[in-house]
Protein backbone atom coordinates (compact mmCIF):
# COMPACT_ATOMS: atom_id res chain seq x y z
CA UNK A 1 0.00 0.00 0.00
CA UNK A 2 1.34 3.39 -0.97
CA UNK A 3 1.61 5.78 1.99
CA UNK A 4 1.17 9.44 1.08
CA UNK A 5 3.26 12.28 2.38
CA UNK A 6 0.33 13.49 4.51
CA UNK A 7 0.24 10.21 6.42
CA UNK A 8 4.03 10.14 6.70
CA UNK A 9 4.20 13.67 8.10
CA UNK A 10 1.29 13.01 10.45
CA UNK A 11 2.83 9.80 11.77
CA UNK A 12 6.28 11.35 12.11
CA UNK A 13 5.05 14.29 14.19
CA UNK A 14 2.65 12.09 16.18
CA UNK A 15 5.35 9.55 17.01
CA UNK A 16 7.66 12.36 18.09
CA UNK A 17 4.96 13.82 20.38
CA UNK A 18 4.11 10.37 21.75
CA UNK A 19 7.76 9.66 22.50
CA UNK A 20 8.10 12.96 24.34
CA UNK A 21 4.95 12.33 26.41
CA UNK A 22 5.93 8.75 27.27
CA UNK A 23 9.40 9.85 28.32
CA UNK A 24 7.88 12.65 30.36
CA UNK A 25 5.45 10.27 32.09
CA UNK A 26 8.13 7.72 32.90
CA UNK A 27 10.46 10.46 34.12
CA UNK A 28 7.73 11.87 36.41
CA UNK A 29 7.04 8.44 37.90
CA UNK A 30 10.73 7.75 38.46
CA UNK A 31 11.16 11.23 39.87
CA UNK A 32 8.34 10.62 42.34
CA UNK A 33 9.49 7.19 43.37
CA UNK A 34 13.17 8.05 43.61
CA UNK A 35 12.84 11.70 44.40
CA UNK A 36 9.99 12.11 46.88
CA UNK A 37 10.33 8.71 48.54
CA UNK A 38 14.10 9.11 48.45
CA UNK A 39 13.67 12.47 50.14
CA UNK A 40 11.64 10.87 52.95
CA UNK A 41 14.19 8.09 53.38
CA UNK A 42 16.96 10.70 53.36
CA UNK A 43 15.23 12.53 56.21
CA UNK A 44 15.15 9.25 58.14
CA UNK A 45 18.89 8.84 57.57
CA UNK A 46 19.55 12.34 58.93
CA UNK A 47 17.38 11.60 61.94
CA UNK A 48 19.33 8.39 62.65
CA UNK A 49 22.65 10.30 62.46
CA UNK A 50 21.29 12.59 65.16
CA UNK A 51 20.34 9.64 67.42
CA UNK A 52 23.53 7.57 66.99
CA UNK A 53 25.60 9.58 69.55
CA UNK A 54 22.88 9.22 72.17
CA UNK A 55 22.63 5.46 71.57
CA UNK A 56 26.43 5.13 71.86
CA UNK A 57 26.39 7.10 75.13
CA UNK A 58 23.59 4.92 76.52
CA UNK A 59 25.36 1.72 75.57
CA UNK A 60 28.61 2.97 77.11
CA UNK A 61 26.83 3.83 80.35
CA UNK A 62 25.01 0.48 80.75
CA UNK A 63 27.42 -1.82 78.95
CA UNK A 64 24.65 -3.55 76.97
CA UNK A 65 21.27 -3.01 75.33
CA UNK A 66 19.17 -4.38 78.17
CA UNK A 67 18.18 -0.88 79.25
CA UNK A 68 16.22 -0.56 75.99
CA UNK A 69 14.80 -4.04 75.64
CA UNK A 70 12.22 -3.68 78.41
CA UNK A 71 11.91 0.10 78.67
CA UNK A 72 10.00 1.65 75.74
CA UNK A 73 10.15 5.07 77.40
CA UNK A 74 13.94 4.95 77.45
CA UNK A 75 13.93 4.32 73.67
CA UNK A 76 11.53 7.20 73.06
CA UNK A 77 13.67 9.52 75.18
CA UNK A 78 16.64 8.70 72.96
CA UNK A 79 14.70 8.91 69.68
CA UNK A 80 12.78 12.18 70.18
CA UNK A 81 14.65 15.43 69.71
CA UNK A 82 14.93 17.68 72.71
CA UNK A 83 16.00 21.26 73.25
CA UNK A 84 18.72 22.40 75.60
CA UNK A 85 16.06 22.92 78.24
CA UNK A 86 15.40 19.38 79.52
CA UNK A 87 12.23 20.53 81.20
CA UNK A 88 10.72 21.63 77.90
CA UNK A 89 8.48 19.18 76.02
CA UNK A 90 10.06 17.13 73.20
CA UNK A 91 10.53 18.89 69.82
CA UNK A 92 9.04 17.13 66.77
CA UNK A 93 10.93 17.71 63.55
CA UNK A 94 9.50 17.48 60.00
CA UNK A 95 10.94 13.98 59.73
CA UNK A 96 9.20 12.96 62.97
CA UNK A 97 5.90 14.19 61.51
CA UNK A 98 6.35 11.86 58.54
CA UNK A 99 6.60 8.87 60.89
CA UNK A 100 10.34 8.37 61.07
CA UNK A 101 10.31 7.52 64.80
CA UNK A 102 7.70 4.84 64.24
CA UNK A 103 9.82 3.32 61.45
CA UNK A 104 13.07 3.30 63.41
CA UNK A 105 14.47 0.60 65.66
CA UNK A 106 17.66 -0.68 67.25
CA UNK A 107 19.54 -3.87 66.38
CA UNK A 108 22.37 -5.38 68.37
CA UNK A 109 25.73 -6.33 66.88
CA UNK A 110 24.26 -9.64 65.62
CA UNK A 111 21.39 -7.74 63.94
CA UNK A 112 18.82 -8.96 66.47
CA UNK A 113 15.91 -6.67 67.38
CA UNK A 114 16.44 -4.62 70.55
CA UNK A 115 13.87 -1.81 70.53
CA UNK A 116 11.60 0.23 68.30
CA UNK A 117 9.83 -0.97 65.15
CA UNK A 118 9.89 -4.77 65.11
CA UNK A 119 10.11 -4.78 61.27
CA UNK A 120 13.65 -3.39 61.19
CA UNK A 121 16.07 -6.03 59.92
CA UNK A 122 19.33 -6.48 58.10
CA UNK A 123 17.79 -5.16 54.83
CA UNK A 124 16.62 -1.90 56.44
CA UNK A 125 18.38 1.43 56.19
CA UNK A 126 21.12 1.15 58.85
CA UNK A 127 23.82 3.16 60.58
CA UNK A 128 26.35 1.54 62.98
CA UNK A 129 26.59 2.44 66.67
CA UNK A 130 30.30 2.42 67.57
CA UNK A 131 31.64 2.42 71.11
CA UNK A 132 35.39 2.38 71.77
CA UNK A 133 36.05 1.47 68.09
CA UNK A 134 33.70 -1.52 68.24
CA UNK A 135 30.34 -1.81 66.48
CA UNK A 136 27.97 -2.67 69.29
CA UNK A 137 24.72 -2.28 67.37
CA UNK A 138 22.77 -0.61 64.63
CA UNK A 139 20.05 1.95 64.33
CA UNK A 140 17.79 1.06 61.40
CA UNK A 141 14.75 2.47 59.59
CA UNK A 142 12.18 0.60 57.55
CA UNK A 143 12.04 2.21 54.02
CA UNK A 144 9.01 4.43 53.60
CA UNK A 145 7.68 2.50 50.59
CA UNK A 146 7.50 -0.73 52.67
CA UNK A 147 5.24 0.70 55.33
CA UNK A 148 2.71 2.36 53.09
CA UNK A 149 -0.79 1.35 54.01
CA UNK A 150 -3.05 -0.13 51.37
CA UNK A 151 -5.03 3.10 51.15
CA UNK A 152 -1.89 5.10 50.56
CA UNK A 153 -0.78 2.59 47.91
CA UNK A 154 -4.13 2.97 46.20
CA UNK A 155 -3.65 6.75 46.28
CA UNK A 156 -0.28 6.44 44.59
CA UNK A 157 -1.71 4.10 41.96
CA UNK A 158 -4.53 6.59 41.37
CA UNK A 159 -1.97 9.32 40.84
CA UNK A 160 -0.06 7.15 38.38
CA UNK A 161 -3.31 6.27 36.60
CA UNK A 162 -4.16 9.98 36.39
CA UNK A 163 -0.70 10.58 34.97
CA UNK A 164 -1.34 7.94 32.31
CA UNK A 165 -4.66 9.58 31.43
CA UNK A 166 -2.92 12.95 31.15
CA UNK A 167 -0.39 11.39 28.79
CA UNK A 168 -3.14 9.84 26.66
CA UNK A 169 -5.14 13.09 26.59
CA UNK A 170 -2.02 15.05 25.63
CA UNK A 171 -1.35 12.50 22.91
CA UNK A 172 -4.88 12.95 21.56
CA UNK A 173 -4.48 16.75 21.52
CA UNK A 174 -1.10 16.37 19.81
CA UNK A 175 -2.68 14.07 17.20
CA UNK A 176 -5.44 16.60 16.49
CA UNK A 177 -3.04 19.53 16.20
CA UNK A 178 -0.66 17.46 14.07
CA UNK A 179 -3.49 16.53 11.72
CA UNK A 180 -4.61 20.16 11.35
CA UNK A 181 -1.08 21.47 10.84
CA UNK A 182 -0.21 18.68 8.40
CA UNK A 183 -3.27 19.45 6.29
CA UNK A 184 -2.49 23.17 6.28
CA UNK A 185 1.16 22.62 5.44
CA UNK A 186 0.64 19.94 2.82
CA UNK A 187 -2.18 21.88 1.22
CA UNK A 188 0.46 24.25 -0.13
CA UNK A 189 2.60 21.30 -1.22
CA UNK A 190 -0.36 19.78 -3.09
CA UNK A 191 -1.02 23.11 -4.79
CA UNK A 192 2.60 23.23 -5.89
CA UNK A 193 2.45 19.62 -7.08
CA UNK A 194 -0.65 20.36 -9.14
CA UNK A 195 1.00 23.41 -10.68
CA UNK A 196 4.06 21.28 -11.48
CA UNK A 197 1.90 18.72 -13.28
CA UNK A 198 0.25 21.49 -15.30
CA UNK A 199 3.66 22.95 -16.11
CA UNK A 200 4.94 19.54 -17.22
CA UNK A 201 1.86 19.22 -19.44
CA UNK A 202 2.76 22.46 -21.25
CA UNK A 203 0.74 25.02 -19.30
CA UNK A 204 3.53 27.57 -18.85
CA UNK A 205 1.12 30.15 -17.47
CA UNK A 206 0.70 28.00 -14.34
CA UNK A 207 1.57 29.82 -11.12
CA UNK A 208 1.35 29.05 -7.40
CA UNK A 209 0.47 31.34 -4.51
CA UNK A 210 3.57 32.29 -2.55
CA UNK A 211 1.84 32.53 0.83
CA UNK A 212 4.02 32.82 3.94
CA UNK A 213 7.61 34.00 3.75
CA UNK A 214 9.12 30.63 4.66
CA UNK A 215 10.93 27.80 2.86
CA UNK A 216 7.76 26.81 0.98
CA UNK A 217 7.23 30.46 0.05
CA UNK A 218 10.78 30.59 -1.33
CA UNK A 219 10.14 27.37 -3.25
CA UNK A 220 6.90 28.84 -4.64
CA UNK A 221 8.73 31.97 -5.81
CA UNK A 222 11.40 29.82 -7.46
CA UNK A 223 8.68 27.76 -9.14
CA UNK A 224 6.97 30.88 -10.48
CA UNK A 225 10.32 32.15 -11.75
CA UNK A 226 10.92 28.80 -13.47
CA UNK A 227 7.45 28.87 -15.03
CA UNK A 228 8.01 32.42 -16.22
CA UNK A 229 11.36 31.46 -17.73
CA UNK A 230 9.85 28.44 -19.49
CA UNK A 231 6.99 30.59 -20.76
CA UNK A 232 9.47 33.11 -22.12
CA UNK A 233 11.58 30.32 -23.64
CA UNK A 234 8.56 28.77 -25.33
CA UNK A 235 7.46 32.14 -26.68
CA UNK A 236 11.01 32.78 -27.92
CA UNK A 237 11.11 29.35 -29.54
CA UNK A 238 7.90 30.00 -31.44
CA UNK A 239 9.09 33.45 -32.44
CA UNK A 240 12.42 31.97 -33.48
CA UNK A 241 10.76 29.36 -35.70
CA UNK A 242 8.52 32.01 -37.26
CA UNK A 243 11.49 34.29 -37.90
CA UNK A 244 13.55 31.45 -39.33
CA UNK A 245 10.81 30.52 -41.78
CA UNK A 246 10.35 34.17 -42.77
CA UNK A 247 14.09 34.82 -43.20
CA UNK A 248 14.52 31.73 -45.35
CA UNK A 249 11.33 32.23 -47.35
CA UNK A 250 12.12 35.78 -48.44
CA UNK A 251 15.36 35.15 -50.44
CA UNK A 252 13.96 31.89 -51.81
CA UNK A 253 10.84 33.72 -53.01
CA UNK A 254 13.00 36.34 -54.73
CA UNK A 255 15.14 33.67 -56.40
CA UNK A 256 12.07 31.73 -57.53
CA UNK A 257 10.50 34.86 -58.99
CA UNK A 258 13.69 35.71 -60.89
CA UNK A 259 14.07 32.17 -62.23
CA UNK A 260 10.43 31.99 -63.30
CA UNK A 261 10.76 35.35 -65.06
CA UNK A 262 13.80 34.07 -66.95
CA UNK A 263 12.05 30.78 -67.80
CA UNK A 264 8.98 32.61 -69.07
CA UNK A 265 11.11 34.95 -71.15
CA UNK A 266 9.90 38.00 -69.22
CA UNK A 267 13.42 38.86 -68.16
CA UNK A 268 16.59 37.95 -70.05
CA UNK A 269 19.42 36.28 -68.09
CA UNK A 270 21.51 39.44 -68.07
CA UNK A 271 24.41 40.31 -65.79
CA UNK A 272 22.21 42.57 -63.65
CA UNK A 273 19.63 39.80 -63.20
CA UNK A 274 22.30 37.30 -62.23
CA UNK A 275 23.85 39.84 -59.87
CA UNK A 276 20.51 40.36 -58.10
CA UNK A 277 20.12 36.59 -57.73
CA UNK A 278 23.69 36.32 -56.46
CA UNK A 279 22.99 38.94 -53.81
CA UNK A 280 19.98 36.95 -52.59
CA UNK A 281 22.07 33.78 -52.49
CA UNK A 282 24.76 35.65 -50.58
CA UNK A 283 22.17 36.94 -48.11
CA UNK A 284 20.79 33.42 -47.71
CA UNK A 285 24.28 32.03 -47.16
CA UNK A 286 25.02 34.73 -44.59
CA UNK A 287 21.83 33.86 -42.72
CA UNK A 288 22.70 30.15 -42.71
CA UNK A 289 26.23 30.91 -41.50
CA UNK A 290 24.86 33.12 -38.73
CA UNK A 291 22.39 30.44 -37.68
CA UNK A 292 25.17 27.88 -37.61
CA UNK A 293 27.42 30.11 -35.53
CA UNK A 294 24.59 30.97 -33.14
CA UNK A 295 23.66 27.33 -32.60
CA UNK A 296 27.30 26.46 -31.90
CA UNK A 297 27.76 29.30 -29.41
CA UNK A 298 24.45 28.50 -27.68
CA UNK A 299 25.46 24.92 -26.90
CA UNK A 300 29.12 25.77 -26.33
CA UNK A 301 30.23 23.69 -29.29
CA UNK A 302 31.93 26.45 -31.26
CA UNK A 303 35.63 25.73 -31.50
CA UNK A 304 37.70 28.30 -29.64
CA UNK A 305 41.43 28.06 -30.13
CA UNK A 306 42.45 30.34 -27.31
CA UNK A 307 46.00 31.53 -27.22
CA UNK A 308 47.89 34.57 -25.89
CA UNK A 309 47.39 37.53 -28.24
CA UNK A 310 47.50 41.30 -28.33
CA UNK A 311 44.01 42.80 -28.33
CA UNK A 312 45.35 46.02 -29.86
CA UNK A 313 46.45 44.12 -32.97
CA UNK A 314 43.02 42.49 -33.32
CA UNK A 315 41.21 45.83 -33.04
CA UNK A 316 43.52 47.53 -35.52
CA UNK A 317 42.96 44.72 -38.00
CA UNK A 318 39.18 44.98 -37.63
CA UNK A 319 39.28 48.77 -37.99
CA UNK A 320 41.58 48.61 -41.02
CA UNK A 321 39.30 46.18 -42.81
CA UNK A 322 36.28 48.48 -42.36
CA UNK A 323 37.93 51.87 -42.90
CA UNK A 324 37.19 52.20 -46.66
CA UNK A 325 33.59 51.07 -46.22
CA UNK A 326 33.04 53.77 -43.60
CA UNK A 327 34.53 56.37 -45.92
CA UNK A 328 32.35 55.17 -48.80
CA UNK A 329 29.27 55.43 -46.58
CA UNK A 330 30.10 59.00 -45.59
CA UNK A 331 30.85 58.10 -41.96
CA UNK A 332 33.74 59.29 -39.84
CA UNK A 333 35.49 56.50 -37.91
CA UNK A 334 37.38 57.82 -34.87
CA UNK A 335 39.80 55.40 -33.24
CA UNK A 336 41.42 55.69 -29.80
CA UNK A 337 43.27 52.54 -28.79
CA UNK A 338 45.74 52.19 -25.91
CA UNK A 339 49.33 51.52 -26.86
CA UNK A 340 50.21 47.85 -27.15
CA UNK A 341 50.37 45.37 -25.70
CA UNK A 342 47.00 44.48 -24.15
CA UNK A 343 47.54 40.77 -23.66
CA UNK A 344 44.53 38.50 -23.40
CA UNK A 345 43.82 34.81 -23.89
CA UNK A 346 41.41 34.43 -26.79
CA UNK A 347 40.57 33.13 -30.25
CA UNK A 348 41.75 35.70 -32.76
CA UNK A 349 39.30 34.62 -35.50
CA UNK A 350 36.30 34.80 -33.17
CA UNK A 351 37.36 38.16 -31.79
CA UNK A 352 37.74 39.44 -35.37
CA UNK A 353 34.19 38.20 -35.98
CA UNK A 354 33.02 39.96 -32.81
CA UNK A 355 34.46 43.38 -33.63
CA UNK A 356 33.60 43.02 -37.31
CA UNK A 357 29.92 42.41 -36.46
CA UNK A 358 29.84 45.41 -34.12
CA UNK A 359 31.45 47.75 -36.65
CA UNK A 360 29.12 46.37 -39.35
CA UNK A 361 26.11 47.26 -37.17
CA UNK A 362 27.36 50.82 -36.67
CA UNK A 363 28.04 51.13 -40.41
CA UNK A 364 24.56 49.85 -41.23
CA UNK A 365 22.51 51.84 -38.73
CA UNK A 366 24.30 55.20 -38.50
CA UNK A 367 22.91 58.01 -40.62
CA UNK A 368 25.15 59.39 -43.39
CA UNK A 369 27.53 62.05 -42.16
CA UNK A 370 27.60 60.55 -38.66
CA UNK A 371 30.45 59.52 -36.40
CA UNK A 372 31.52 56.10 -35.12
CA UNK A 373 34.05 55.87 -32.30
CA UNK A 374 36.16 52.85 -31.43
CA UNK A 375 37.92 53.08 -28.09
CA UNK A 376 40.00 50.65 -26.08
CA UNK A 377 41.94 51.17 -22.84
CA UNK A 378 43.19 49.26 -19.83
CA UNK A 379 41.19 49.44 -16.60
CA UNK A 380 42.63 47.48 -13.71
CA UNK A 381 42.71 43.82 -14.80
CA UNK A 382 40.36 44.19 -17.79
CA UNK A 383 40.44 45.62 -21.27
CA UNK A 384 37.56 48.07 -21.79
CA UNK A 385 36.32 48.34 -25.40
CA UNK A 386 33.50 50.59 -26.59
CA UNK A 387 31.98 51.14 -30.03
CA UNK A 388 29.54 54.05 -30.16
CA UNK A 389 27.82 55.85 -32.99
CA UNK A 390 25.68 58.87 -33.67
CA UNK A 391 21.97 59.02 -34.46
CA UNK A 392 19.62 57.29 -34.78
CA UNK A 393 19.46 56.15 -31.15
CA UNK A 394 17.78 53.23 -29.42
CA UNK A 395 15.05 53.73 -26.77
CA UNK A 396 16.31 52.68 -23.34
CA UNK A 397 13.47 50.16 -22.87
CA UNK A 398 14.66 48.33 -26.01
CA UNK A 399 18.36 48.07 -25.07
CA UNK A 400 18.09 44.76 -23.24
CA UNK A 401 16.39 43.13 -26.23
CA UNK A 402 19.13 43.99 -28.69
CA UNK A 403 21.01 40.78 -27.90
CA UNK A 404 17.97 38.58 -28.52
CA UNK A 405 18.03 36.59 -31.74
CA UNK A 406 16.06 38.02 -34.67
CA UNK A 407 15.24 41.14 -32.67
CA UNK A 408 14.94 44.31 -34.75
CA UNK A 409 14.33 47.73 -33.37
CA UNK A 410 11.76 48.47 -36.09
CA UNK A 411 9.53 45.79 -37.57
CA UNK A 412 9.39 47.73 -40.83
CA UNK A 413 13.14 47.73 -41.31
CA UNK A 414 13.95 45.63 -44.36
CA UNK A 415 16.51 42.87 -44.61
CA UNK A 416 18.90 44.92 -46.73
CA UNK A 417 19.42 47.43 -43.92
CA UNK A 418 18.46 45.33 -40.93
CA UNK A 419 20.42 42.11 -41.46
CA UNK A 420 19.31 38.81 -40.02
CA UNK A 421 19.00 39.99 -36.44
CA UNK A 422 21.52 37.41 -35.22
CA UNK A 423 24.74 39.42 -35.13
CA UNK A 424 24.46 40.81 -31.59
CA UNK A 425 23.30 37.45 -30.22
CA UNK A 426 26.45 35.88 -31.67
CA UNK A 427 28.56 38.74 -30.25
CA UNK A 428 27.18 38.17 -26.76
CA UNK A 429 28.00 34.45 -26.92
CA UNK A 430 31.55 35.13 -28.15
CA UNK A 431 32.18 37.64 -25.35
CA UNK A 432 30.82 35.29 -22.68
CA UNK A 433 32.96 32.46 -24.11
CA UNK A 434 35.96 34.70 -23.41
CA UNK A 435 34.79 35.27 -19.78
CA UNK A 436 33.86 38.83 -20.62
CA UNK A 437 30.85 41.12 -20.36
CA UNK A 438 28.89 43.02 -23.01
CA UNK A 439 26.21 45.68 -22.58
CA UNK A 440 24.27 48.17 -24.65
CA UNK A 441 23.60 51.73 -23.52
CA UNK A 442 22.79 55.12 -25.03
CA UNK A 443 25.70 56.86 -26.74
CA UNK A 444 26.66 60.46 -25.95
CA UNK A 445 26.78 60.91 -29.75
CA UNK A 446 23.05 60.26 -29.95
CA UNK A 447 23.16 56.64 -31.12
CA UNK A 448 24.08 53.31 -29.52
CA UNK A 449 27.09 52.42 -27.39
CA UNK A 450 28.25 48.81 -27.06
CA UNK A 451 30.60 48.30 -24.10
CA UNK A 452 32.75 45.20 -23.70
CA UNK A 453 35.07 44.10 -20.91
CA UNK A 454 37.57 41.28 -21.46
CA UNK A 455 39.91 40.00 -18.74
CA UNK A 456 43.58 40.66 -19.35
CA UNK A 457 46.07 37.82 -19.14
CA UNK A 458 48.14 37.62 -15.97
CA UNK A 459 51.57 39.19 -16.44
Amino acid sequence: MRVGITAKLFLAVLVACAAVLVVQGVAMRISFERGFLGYLNGQANERMEEIVPRLAAGFGKHGNWDFLRTDFRAWMDLAVSRTADTAAPPRLTSSDQTGVILRMGVLDAELRHVAGNPQVAADSIRLPVVVDGRTVGWIATVPFEKVLASGESRFLEQQFAALRMIVLASLAVAALLTFVLARALLGRVRGMAGATHRLAAGDYASRVEVGANDELGTLARDFNQLAQTLEHTERARRTFMADISHELRTPLAVLRAELEAIQDGIRPPSASTLEAMNQEIGQLGKLIDDLHDLSLTDVGAMAYRRAPLDLVTVLQAAQGGMQRRFEAAGLQLEVSIAPPPLSISGDEARLQQLFGNLLENSLRYTDKGGIVRLRCHRRDAVASISIEDSAPGVPEDKLEKLFERFYRLEASRNRASGGSGLGLAICRNIVEAHDGKIAAEPSPLGGLRIHIELPLAAP
